[in-house]
């Protein structure tokens, strides 16, 4: 799987807007059994997930399944080194999902507890912000 973008964007460029407060959506395990939460608010990036979807799959190799529940649609410019300053906005470099406490981030299903926390332990590795494993 390549890293996630999203396929069609209403604005190709966004503003810095900065959410604190905990998450209302997305805070209670929906598909799977097992699973991971946010405890900090930061952007984090399609790389990360990608890297933290692709060691959860190589640790549990065949069986169980997994949920993504957050998705990478915020743009993030960066201006090209060496540009001098002014000369408006730079380019879309990457895309982000800025998270919030409270937030599921992956729920797994169809492996032991045991198996599922050291999985998600080695995801929460990879990412930006403090997770905590939570469970039905």
């Amino acid at each position: 799987m390549a890293i996630l973008i999203p396929k069609k964007v209403k604005h190709r460029k966004s503003r810095k807007r900065v959410q604190k407060n905990t998450e209302t959506r997305s805070t209670e395990l929906n598909f799977g059994s097992f699973g991971i939460k946010s405890l900090q608010a930061k952007r984090i990036t399609a790389r990360q997930i990608e890297a933290a979807r692709r060691a959860i799959i190589r640790y549990f190799k065949r069986g169980g399944r997994l949920w993504i529940r957050i998705f990478p649609d915020k743009p993030i410019t960066r201006k090209g080194t060496e540009v001098p300053m002014g000369g408006g906005k730079g380019d879309v470099d990457h895309y982000v999902y800025p998270i919030r406490p409270g937030r599921i981030i992956f729920e797994i299903e169809g492996i032991s507890e045991e198996m599922a926390r050291e999985a998600l332990r080695k995801a929460s590795d990879k990412l930006a912000v403090k997770t905590k494993f939570i469970k039905k």
